[in-house]
């Protein structure tokens, strides 16, 4: 299994990506694990949100690495 290590400060932290993580392995702890679900859920439920309330949502576009903002009618503006 690999993992990123990237300092934050003082701190070191090991990013793991999903795909690394097999059912049998032991890298984050259950309640790690609980907390990362909500945490999506809460971010998810957000997004939602914001779209019942036709409020722009701030995205980023992996292939061009770019942050842009998505109005509700579906228009894009790029961040300068």
């Amino acid at each position: 299994m690999s993992g990123i290590v990237r300092k934050i400060g003082n701190m070191s932290v090991k990013v793991i990506a999903k795909g690394d993580m097999s059912s049998d392995s032991e890298v984050i702890s259950v309640n790690d694990a609980e907390m990362d679900r909500r945490a999506a859920a809460a971010v998810q439920s957000a997004i939602d949100k914001a779209k019942v309330c036709s409020k722009p949502i701030a995205k980023y576009d992996i292939k061009t690495k770019r942050a842009f903002v998505e109005y509700a009618d579906g228009s894009i503006k790029y961040v300068e």
